[in-house]
């Protein structure tokens, strides 16, 4: 069983990494949220804060309404041309700026680019950067 204290030790931009790993997970896998959750806390020894979990129960439960944001925003490509990555990364941040307040839209972008710099490919970043900056001016 996993302590509260080591929960207290992951950092936001941990929290938001792991988080995302798990939006991505989602994607090829049609098992319940929780499943997936607990298999990576299994498989990965990851100690998911309320963040995480939040964050991956959030995206999914609003889905539909994120993803409509993403393709309103993404001019000139459908939302299935995106990588699974970029889609991933796009999803938790629109969360991000639409549903957790107190998360500056600024931080939500960059942490995004950050996210894909270390994931995907350069492209990926500035697409998905144009998208969350046109995002930001809507919400």
């Amino acid at each position: 069983m996993h302590n509260y204290e080591s929960w207290c030790h992951m950092t936001r931009r941990q929290a938001r990494e792991e988080a995302f790993i798990l939006i991505f997970e989602k994607q090829f896998n049609d098992s319940p949220l929780e499943e997936i959750l607990d298999l990576a806390v299994e498989v990965r020894d990851i100690k998911p804060d309320d963040y995480v979990k939040n964050t991956f129960f959030g995206v999914y439960n609003n889905v539909e309404g994120i993803d409509k944001i993403i393709e309103d925003n993404a001019v000139g490509w459908s939302i299935n041309r995106l990588s699974k990555t970029a889609l991933a990364v796009l999803r938790l941040s629109v969360y991000e700026i639409k549903f957790i307040e107190e998360i500056p839209v600024a931080v939500s972008i960059n942490e995004a680019v950050e996210i894909l710099k270390k994931y995907a490919t350069k492209q990926d970043a500035q697409y998905v950067n144009g998208i969350l900056s046109t995002v930001a001016k809507s919400v």
